[in-house]
C-alpha cells in the first residue's frame, strides 16, 4: 500500500470498508439470503429451504444454464480470435490507420448494447444472411459486444512485449508465421487468457441485446432470471442468479490457474 502510517492504513481500510458493503457485499448477500427463503415479510427472510436451487439446476433452467455456458465460450472464443488478429494487425499500422481500427473496435461499446441488438436484429432478419431466429444470432451480438475487450486487452499487451525475442528469432532464420506462433503469441497467453476471460463473465451477464434476440429454444440464463423475478418468482430467480454467478466465478478461476501458469512459463 502507498500508506505507511497505521493510523491512514485504518483510515484506507474504513472507506474501502464503507465503500465496499453497502455497494457490493450487501446485494450480494441479500441475493443469497433470498434465494434460499420461502418468505421475507420482515427485516429479516424466514423458512429456509433448498427448493429453489434444486429447481435451480433441472429442466428448463438446466438448458439455460448451458445455453449460456454454449453462448459465452463461443462468442468468447470467437472475440479472442478476431481481438487478436486486429490486435495484431494494428500494431503494424501507422498511427491513423491504428486510430480508425481502435474507433471501431470501441463503437460498440460507446452505444447501449440494445442498440447493438437491434442493429444486429435489422441486418440479419433478411437474405441473404437470414439468422433471426437462430441462436447464432444471440452467439453474434453476444461476440460483437465483447470484441472490443479482447482488442483492447491484446493491444495493451502489444505494448508492453519486448521485441528483443522477435528480432533474435529472426535473426536466427525463422519464418514470421514461426515466429508469430512460438513467440509473439506464447508471450501473449497471460494476456489472451485474462481477455477471454472478461469476454465470457461479460456475455454471460449480457441482458439486453439477448433480449431482443433470443429464439424460445436458445434462452440463456439472465433471461430466465429476469422473466422469473418479472413474473414475482424473487427468490427463484435469486437462486437462478446465484448459479450464475457461480457458474462463472469457477470458469474465471480455472481461466486464472491457466494464465498464472501461462505467466510463470
Amino acid at each position: 500500500m502507498l500508506v505507511h502510517s497505521r493510523r491512514g492504513k485504518w483510515a484506507v481500510w474504513g472507506i474501502f470498508l464503507a465503500l465496499f458493503v453497502p455497494l457490493f457485499a450487501l446485494p450480494l448477500m441479500v441475493v443469497l439470503a433470498a434465494s434460499v427463503s420461502t418468505h421475507w415479510s420482515g427485516a429479516f427472510p424466514s423458512g429456509l429451504t433448498g427448493e429453489h436451487y434444486t429447481s435451480a439446476v433441472r429442466g428448463d433452467a438446466l438448458q439455460a444454464l448451458t445455453t449460456s455456458l454454449v453462448t459465452a465460450l463461443t462468442s468468447s472464443l470467437l472475440a479472442l480470435a478476431v481481438g487478436c488478429w486486429a490486435a495484431l494487425a494494428a500494431s503494424a499500422l501507422r498511427r491513423g490507420g491504428k486510430r480508425l481500427l481502435d474507433t471501431l473496435f470501441m463503437l460498440p461499446v460507446a452505444v447501449p448494447s440494445v442498440v447493438v441488438g437491434l442493429a444486429v436484429l435489422v441486418a440479419f432478419s433478411q437474405p441473404p444472411v437470414l439468422l433471426n431466429g437462430t441462436r447464432w444470432i444471440v452467439i453474434l451480438a453476444h461476440t460483437v459486444l465483447v470484441t472490443a475487450f479482447a482488442y483492447r486487452s491484446v493491444s495493451a499487451a502489444l505494448l508492453r512485449l519486448d521485441p528483443m525475442y522477435e528480432q533474435a528469432a529472426a535473426s536466427l532464420g525463422a519464418r514470421p508465421s514461426y515466429v508469430l506462433w512460438k513467440v509473439r503469441l506464447p508471450l501473449l497467453l497471460p494476456s489472451l487468457t485474462a481477455a477471454a476471460g472478461l469476454c465470457f463473465a461479460l456475455s454471460m451477464g449480457e441482458l439486453s441485446a439477448t433480449m431482443m434476440l433470443y429464439p424460445p429454444d436458445w434462452m440463456p440464463l439472465p433471461v430466465r432470471v429476469f422473466t422469473a423475478t418479472d413474473r414475482g418468482a424473487l427468490f427463484t430467480g435469486s437462486a437462478l442468479a446465484v448459479v450464475l454467478m457461480g457458474t462463472t466465478l469457477l470458469v474465471l478461476l480455472a481461466l486464472s490457474r491457466i494464465r498464472n501458469r501461462a505467466s510463470f512459463r
